[in-house]
């Protein structure tokens, strides 16, 4: 039976969808949809190396074994080839000032949650669609979570800890002088003491090895971020309004 055109119908394009799915907050059906896709993708080049019958009997074990083999590094070349993707996202590409401003969410339920939160990105475009999205969501986690690398670092690193402090506490002293002494009716006076706090200030972070630490907490906290915001699973947003 034959349908006739329905002048209401409407088709929406899969990206002004997803583009929807995106800002309902249903993060979810965007994350599996974006997997179904890729699995959608992947079955015809599996169909079609599985489909070849072999030549005679006497080969057919060798042929599985061959197929069972084949299939095994080419999974692990993709798998291997969606890993390295994550290297060249930027994953603060769409972070905004609004992102910290929020509450920070849970740590046990929201941030880490249960083991079935976590799966395999099926493809780059999956990789790359939750690490934007889970950066926004725990920007203020991620940011917790250096600012506890740096203080590890420091805390191994005491030198730098002490070049820490002893900038900071150049720095306390040249408020307490520029306050005392008026140098805000002598500008000039004031650019000079500025930059010799400066070079001051340069010469102790590198010297005493502040820049190693903060280096250190920087390539930790940055990989820890990627490898959980790329395989940690979309959740929905308090935007939907599921559960009420």
């Amino acid at each position: 039976m034959a349908f006739s055109p329905n002048p209401l119908s409407l088709s929406v394009p899969d990206p002004a969808f997803e583009s929807w799915l995106r800002d309902s907050g249903y993060l979810d059906l965007l994350d599996h949809r974006t997997s179904a896709a890729a699995s959608a993708a992947a079955a015809p080049a599996a169909s079609s190396s599985s489909s070849s019958a072999p030549a005679a009997p006497s080969s057919a074990s060798d042929d599985v074994v061959s197929s069972i083999t084949n299939g095994f590094f080419a999974s692990l070349l993709t798998r291997l080839v969606t890993v390295s993707s994550l290297l060249t996202i930027n994953p603060f590409s769409k972070l905004s000032a609004d992102d910290f401003s929020g509450d920070t969410p849970p740590w046990t339920t929201g941030f880490f949650g249960a083991c079935d939160s976590y799966s395999f990105p099926a493809a780059s475009q999956q990789a790359r669609m939750r690490v934007h999205e889970n950066v926004k969501r725990f920007a203020r986690n991620y940011a917790t979570l250096f600012i506890v690398f740096f203080a590890c670092a420091l805390y191994q690193m005491p030198l730098a800890l002490v070049g820490l402090l002893a900038s900071l506490a150049l720095w306390e002293l040249f408020k307490y002088c520029s306050d005392r002494w008026k140098f805000d009716r002598h500008p000039s006076a004031r650019k000079l003491v500025i930059g010799i706090g400066q070079c001051a200030t340069a010469v102790l972070l590198t010297f005493l090895n502040v820049q190693m630490a903060l280096f250190s907490a920087l390539a930790v906290s940055y990989s820890v971020m990627l490898l959980h915001a790329g395989f940690r699973k979309l959740t929905p947003s308090k935007k939907t309004s599921r559960g009420r």
